[in-house]
């Protein structure tokens, strides 16, 4: 990797999938009852978007997609924020752009004028807190590297790849080419494997881009231990240590583990009263993870405010902190 060419103009640079949240409570009866399991993330198609739209009960929407969301985090902790997306013209997309924005995070891509609208995702929330999502990727799915703005993502201190755009091919050439980029310019690179099924459909792709591309890695239990085919939490870390520079491997109320080749540095949780909803947890704990990282903050630290980050919103619905993570840390 190549020394930073120069001055940095963003802390983060996120890429993934532009989608609509749509959200809802409802009982794990009700979920089984269309077919869904528990827990999961499912891939949908236009028609089963409308029928699960239909079927939900009383809804919040907001823009979202996993790296939207930690981005959002990033500005929020008082940090410089990008995002590269797809989306189309019309409601939702210039929904999504204007609601980016106005959060402090730079959006600015053209709108696609043909093709499949605006992405959305049904995240039904069960009473425990648990989520199940069905994702309609739309016009997000559709990013390659002519979507990609490379002067943008040479400018940012890392580029954070979101997992779940990992499932067309011109997607994976634009995370490779996006990887290449930052590199040139002396940045470095961030992966979130967002799903342990988006893991399951992509192990073997996702084991060389880690080796061969990223620098910092987010996981959870359940999908590093996938990744590396283990069977548990420990030999999960101790298959990831050495194969990037840093991951951050997450383990719900137990807190994180942050490996790197010299060791590991041990994270607690912070501790909430209830948890109302596991939406975007993991999303904003890369959030605060990054802005330390981004600014200097030693491994521990970073883990603190990505710790901090993830409580701020597993208390409400949805999967924005809902304040400022600045004056959250500075009360703390």
């Amino acid at each position: 990797m190549s020394a930073p060419t120069a001055p940095a103009t963003f802390d983060v640079l996120g890429i993934g999938n532009a989608l609509v949240d749509v959200l809802s409570t409802e009982d794990d009866d009700f979920i089984a009852g269309l077919g869904l399991e528990r827990g999961s993330m499912t891939l949908i198609d236009t028609d089963r978007a409308e029928e699960l739209y239909a079927a939900m009960g009383e809804k919040t929407e907001m823009s979202g997609g996993s790296a939207a969301n930690t981005l959002s985090g990033v500005a929020s902790f008082g940090g410089s924020a990008a995002y590269i997306g797809r989306v189309r013209d019309d409601a939702l997309g210039t929904a999504f752009a204007h609601d980016l924005n106005s959060l402090g995070v730079h959006f600015s891509a053209k709108p696609a004028t043909e093709g499949d609208p605006t992405g959305r995702c049904m995240i039904m929330v069960s009473p425990d807190g648990e989520r199940t999502m069905s994702t309609y990727l739309g016009a997000s799915a559709s990013l390659g590297p002519a979507d990609l703005d490379l002067d943008l993502i040479a400018s940012a201190k890392v580029t954070f790849l979101e997992g779940y755009l990992f499932d067309k091919p011109d997607a994976k050439d634009a995370f490779r080419l996006a990887a290449a980029t930052a590199h040139a310019a002396g940045r470095k690179v961030a992966l979130s494997l967002s799903d342990s099924f988006c893991v399951d459909r992509h192990r073997d792709d996702f084991v060389a881009l880690v080796a061969e591309g990223v620098d910092i890695l987010f996981a959870n239990e359940e999908e590093i231990t996938k990744l590396y085919g283990v069977g548990n939490f420990e030999d999960g870390v101790e298959a990831v240590r050495g194969a990037c520079e840093i991951a951050a491997v997450t383990k719900g109320k137990d807190g994180s583990v942050i490996a790197t080749a010299d060791g590991l540095v041990h994270v607690e949780a912070h501790q909430i009263a209830k948890r109302v909803d596991t939406t975007g947890a993991g999303d904003l704990y890369a959030a605060g993870f990054l802005y330390g990282w981004s600014h200097g903050k030693p491994l521990d630290e970073c883990g603190r405010l990505g710790s901090i980050a993830a409580a701020a919103v597993l208390g409400h619905m949805g999967p924005r902190p809902g304040m400022s993570l600045a004056q959250m840390v500075a009360d703390l």
